[in-house]
């Protein structure tokens, strides 16, 4: 734990690096409660490069925390469609209802108030109450925890319970009262530029001549992580796709809104091809006797394996009991655009053409 003099030192070197080598972001030119908001939910696993063109077509699109209140959940996961982890996007049109309902339309001001509000965690309501309402709160997200870790050689796993209350408690006592916004996002940026997992930059680094790693020749070996499992020791999920067309039209189906993709559209899928024409109450005719094509994905606990089938179809669609869709609709590709489709649909209608209906 620092003493008082040696945290006022580091915030104050982190500030005046963020304050000179800042990036130009979107969401910083904005600068409010809103803003923060979406950006700090979007940047969640994703690049800031990525990011940048849904936030700006979001805010285009959505405003004002009303307007997205009043906004479609499918216009909403429309504009989500390729950032993952969908549920970040239902929460957060369940948390602009709630605001509008609740707080006028505004966000609340106190972390402690953000936090009772869905899909908004300890980091995320620090991020939107020191930056947008420079309330004296901290924050640690992935690179805030790496430079923490070094600069203080904590050696506990940095995921692990004992490792992250550490990274807390030691940002709680260096956020400056005067500038918290400014320092949560220098930290981050620090992280973000120069102390990055391989090869970071030290001699440049605002903070060297406080970093223990570096002082210990220990920057390799911290921060400690535990091992990632790999892609091929994950459970595997195996589907079987219908590709169903008539009319011009594609059949997709709606999920219902909880569990895996939920609230998303999709190709009719099932464990077993068989089931498919119970799912949707036509009667098939498959094209070919193996599938026309496979996708693979790995997901954040699971590996995903859809396998497409094409069939003649006839008779009309059904729900059946049970089912884990809400809605089947035969849709035209145009119309594909202005819904949440899930990942795995969207990459399997870019290969289309791959589609095979020899018998």
């Amino acid at each position: 734990m620092p003493d008082s003099s040696t945290a006022k030192n580091i915030a104050r070197c982190v500030v005046r690096y963020y304050r000179k080598n800042r990036r130009d972001l979107p969401w910083r030119e904005r600068g409010d409660a809103y803003g923060v908001w979406i950006s700090e939910i979007m940047l969640q696993q994703t690049r800031v490069a990525a990011v940048i063109p849904y936030y700006e077509r979001w805010l285009r699109s959505f405003p004002t925390i009303d307007a997205l209140a009043k906004a479609d959940l499918d216009d909403v996961l429309a504009h989500w469609s390729g950032l993952g982890y969908y549920s970040r996007a239902r929460n957060i049109h369940s948390c602009a209802k709630e605001v509008t309902t609740s707080y006028g339309g505004h966000l609340p001001r106190t972390a402690k108030e953000l936090r009772t509000l869905p899909g908004i965690g300890r980091y995320t309501a620090g991020a939107i109450s020191s930056i947008a309402y420079k309330q004296h709160e901290a924050l640690v997200d992935g690179n805030v925890a790496r430079v923490i870790s070094r600069v203080f050689a904590i050696e506990d796993n940095i995921k692990s319970t004992a490792g992250i209350k550490e990274q807390w408690r030691i940002c709680e006592a260096l956020v400056p009262s005067s500038a918290p916004g400014d320092f949560n996002q220098g930290l981050m940026e620090i992280g973000a530029l120069l102390c990055k997992p391989k090869n970071p930059d030290c001699d440049l680094c605002p903070l060297s001549e406080h970093c223990r790693a570096r002082n210990e020749g220990r920057i390799a070996e911290l921060p400690v992580v535990s091992k990632r499992k790999a892609a091929r020791e994950k459970p595997l999920l195996a589907l079987e796709a219908g590709f169903f067309e008539r009319g011009g039209k594609l059949l997709l189906a709606h999920r219902k809104a909880e569990g895996l993709f939920g609230g998303l559209w999709e190709l009719p899928s099932s464990e077993s091809r068989d089931e498919l024409s119970a799912l949707t109450g036509l009667k098939l005719s498959f094209l070919g006797r193996t599938a026309s094509l496979e996708h693979e994905q790995v997901l954040s606990h699971r590996r995903l394996r859809i396998r497409v089938w094409p069939a003649q179809v006839s008779g009309r669609t059904r729900l059946v009991q049970g089912s884990p869709y809400q809605r089947l609709s035969w849709l035209r590709l145009s119309e594909l655009p202005s819904i949440g489709i899930s990942t795995a649909t969207r990459s399997i209608l870019q290969r289309r053409s791959e589609i095979r209906y020899e018998r």
